[in-house]
């Protein structure tokens, strides 16, 4: 494995359904860009050299159209399909099933696309350039630990993750030292000067400072990630053989496993990017304006993808 690869792993399966089909997804940049062309861009800046989408594969030509073409020619591009039938032999899907199976799952179908540390990203979320010099840097002074896999966690304030349209899904950070401990998926809201994450497992709501962390689904891994996944999945099926319709097989449960059983790490990479996404349909125009600031500032060209 040569070192100085660094692939981008765009977890787009879901985008379909959320958008009501690939056609219909909305530009935010003047020249009708994603979200993820301008993540794309801010990788390449930092040096990732290779993109692999993960997608549903009757989206193929539509994703590829719309979104591949501008990219290709500024760096390799390959697509790996999310499919429902790829799950542990003996598994029963339910006819009616019909979303991904989760991120874990999502990063499981990409196994044979990649050889090389990774970096894993939302294809609808705006996750700011040094969100992508941090995990960049990680690698370049990567340091594995003998007894275990050392991964890394792009860690957002999260008073810069937040909308002012309604509550967000965040993983809420608990940390130990640099590391990550445990990771809370919760419903997080700002509510006047107090900022409260509700734990979408059910337990009691907390407060968060404005200074604690949360994840936005944006991971460094090494190749060692794709063996622990496929250990962890014929369990996760079999927890959840009554609940197939609707469960999820998450990347933040398996890694928070694996830091629990002491088998690998998740050093927390802090930046002070800002997200944006449009989580509500009022969160658009501020996305759009926001954009457009940037390329003001120069932080991004007026036609991201210029020949």
């Amino acid at each position: 494995m040569e070192k100085e690869n660094l692939t981008l792993l765009i977890m787009a399966a879901g985008m379909g359904s959320r958008f009501g089909g690939l056609k219909q997804i909305e530009p935010f940049g003047p020249h009708g860009e994603f979200l993820i062309d301008y993540s794309i861009y801010d990788a390449i800046q930092a040096g990732f050299n290779k993109v692999v989408f993960i997608i549903k594969e009757e989206n193929y030509q539509d994703f590829k159209e719309t979104v591949g073409k501008r990219v290709e020619s500024h760096i390799p591009v390959e697509y790996v399909f999310q499919k429902l039938e790829l799950v542990p032999t003996g598994v029963i899907i339910p006819e009616t099933r019909k979303k991904p199976w989760g991120t874990a799952h999502a990063i499981y179908c990409a196994k044979d696309a990649i050889h090389e540390n990774f970096a894993i990203i939302n294809a609808d979320d705006f996750y700011g350039r040094d969100a992508f010099l941090k995990i960049s840097e990680f690698f370049k002074n990567y340091q594995e630990v003998p007894s275990q896999d050392s991964y890394g966690l792009v860690g957002y304030l999260v008073s810069n993750t937040l909308t002012e349209n309604g509550s967000v899904k965040r993983g809420v950070c608990q940390k130990k030292g640099e590391y990550l401990d445990t990771l809370i998926e919760s419903s997080v809201i700002r509510e006047k000067d107090r900022i409260i994450a509700s734990p979408l497992d059910g337990r009691d709501s907390f407060e968060v400072t404005e200074q604690d962390f949360v994840s936005m689904n944006m991971f460094g891994f090494t190749p060692s990630i794709f063996s622990y996944i496929e250990s962890k999945m014929t369990t996760f099926f079999e927890q959840n053989k009554d609940s197939l319709e609707g469960c999820e097989f998450l990347i933040p449960d398996v890694l928070t496993e694996l830091i629990q059983e002491g088998k690998a790490t998740a050093k927390i990479l802090t930046t002070n990017a800002k997200w944006m996404g449009v989580t509500y349909k009022e969160d658009k125009e501020e996305v759009v304006s926001r954009l457009k600031k940037l390329i003001e500032e120069g932080v991004y060209p007026e036609q991201l993808w210029e020949k």
